[in-house]
């Protein structure tokens, strides 16, 4: 599945950094949480927030740290090391692996279906987020969603991007396409 984002500042440079904020739970939407799906992340910074939850502008090496998905991982595994869930952006870094110019973003992988869905972007960065405020919602069914019931894989130019000089620039002159492409691939 491609999904390909695109606009254009008629009057003005603008900044734009449109991303899709779609749950995932490849072991089906009424299935619980997905506290066991196992991720790999290619990016080997994320950048920290202050406690509004903004960007400082920052770059901080994952390794070692309760934020490591280089190599596949458990999300569950330390997600209470990181307050109440993930919600962080990962700088991508996966030169060595594209596919029709898109960066490998991340493998996320059910045990017990092995479903498995591959993330493919030329965005900068990806948002890991695991649906930390879910909290009763009815969805399809009348299936009740609650916390970590789903992830979200949000490809991205980094937040509060327009704020930090040492960030991607998000500004898209007026007249000039911003476009961002997202391939979402599914196997067993």
């Amino acid at each position: 599945m491609r999904l390909d984002m695109e606009a254009v500042p008629e009057n003005k440079d603008t900044p734009i950094s449109l991303a899709q904020h779609t749950y995932w739970n490849l072991s089906g939407h009424d299935s619980g949480n997905i506290l066991d799906h196992r991720i790999q992340i290619w990016g080997s910074h994320i950048t920290p927030v202050d406690q509004h939850s903004v960007p400082t502008g920052e770059l901080l090496p994952v390794k070692g740290t309760p934020f490591d998905f280089t190599e596949e991982k458990r999300i569950g595994d330390r997600i209470g090391e990181v307050g109440i869930g993930y919600d962080h952006n990962y700088v991508l870094d996966c030169a060595d692996q594209e596919k029709d110019g898109l960066k490998h973003a991340a493998k996320l992988r059910d045990g017990e279906s092995s479903r498995v869905m591959d993330l493919w972007t030329d965005a900068p960065g990806v948002q890991f987020y695991t649906g930390n405020y879910v909290d009763g919602v009815v969805g399809k069914g009348n299936a009740v969603y609650g916390k970590h019931s789903g992830v979200c894989l949000e490809t991205q130019g980094f937040p509060n991007a327009i704020n930090q000089k040492s960030f991607p620039c998000v500004v898209v002159k007026a007249g000039e396409k911003y476009k961002h492409t997202m391939l979402f691939e599914f196997s067993t």
